[in-house]
């Protein structure tokens, strides 16, 4: 007994010696491309929006101001080929506006104002990319959700701004994906695969940073493939494993999530999580 304790505390100690020099960001870095560690990196669904409008600069700010590693968002193009966020393909349910956003000018998507998640009225309006990278640029992590066909654009704000390092794009249409490659050959990938045989294959396809795979096919065998591969898994704690965290049931979900070792977790709720991994030392 007293042997695995020491041995415990030797491997905490170990751990926090690992994070006790550098910043934060430069930790998360480094965490993200050692695809067979064990620590977990927390991404914020559309940056952390409780409390603030989806894909605001103000979520991104509050995801940061946690010590959140990925915040992930949304782009599209608007009619001038301006990026900026959005999820949905109409603005009406996050907006005071209505109809495709790439449809519109940049000018006319400012004269629109953002919505709270209850759907009150902000004052902030949808933000461009740049004005999004920004804010972001040496402090977190950002996973680029592809919601548009016009990838250059989207390519030559992260080079604009200096960001490659930092940012990795998102897409289970491996087209897309190819084509950011085309436009960028150092530009970090996360292919969404739907089985064993897809994540084989965008691997090999692809060599990219993280595979993003779902419970229907989380298996041991799948995640050793990605992490053998040089990848990280990524796993959604979205829908039923956040309504467990919100709950008070953060361990219990968490364990499931990563009980075949993925290691980096996208949740609405990265506060909770946080919270809980804090607690047990598992996080800096």
């Amino acid at each position: 007994m007293k042997q695995t304790t020491i041995a415990i505390s030797t491997i905490v100690l170990l751990f926090l010696m690992s994070f006790s020099s550098g910043s934060k960001f430069d930790k998360t870095i480094a965490e993200f491309h050692n695809p067979k560690s064990k620590y977990l990196l927390v991404a914020a669904h559309r940056s952390a929006h409780n409390g603030y409008p989806e894909n605001s600069i103000s979520a991104l700010k509050h995801a940061i101001e946690l010590g959140v590693d990925i915040a992930e968002t949304d782009v599209k193009v608007t009619k001038d080929s301006v990026v900026v966020l959005m999820h949905d393909r109409k603005i009406d349910r996050t907006t005071n506006g209505t109809g495709d956003p790439e449809e519109y000018t940049l000018a006319e998507l400012k004269k629109f104002r953002l919505k709270m998640p209850n759907g009150r009225l902000t004052d902030e309006t949808i933000p461009t990319f740049e004005e999004f990278l920004k804010v972001a640029k040496g402090k977190i992590m950002v996973d680029i959700d592809i919601k548009t066909s016009y990838l250059k654009p989207v390519v030559d704000v992260v080079k604009k701004t200096q960001t490659q390092k930092q940012v990795f794009y998102f897409d289970d249409d491996y087209e897309s994906l190819k084509k950011v490659r085309s436009l960028d050959a150092e530009a970090m990938l996360m292919p969404r695969a739907h089985s064993y045989h897809e994540a084989d294959s965008a691997l090999i396809r692809f060599k990219p940073q993280a595979i993003h795979i779902d419970e229907t096919f989380y298996t041991p065998e799948v995640t050793r493939l990605i992490r053998d591969k040089n990848a990280r898994v990524w796993i959604n704690a979205l829908d039923h494993a956040d309504i467990d965290i919100r709950a008070g049931k953060t361990e219990e979900a968490l364990n499931k999530l990563t009980q075949f070792n993925a290691n980096i977790i996208q949740t609405d709720d990265p506060e909770k999580i946080l919270e809980y991994l804090r607690s047990k030392k598992l996080h800096n």
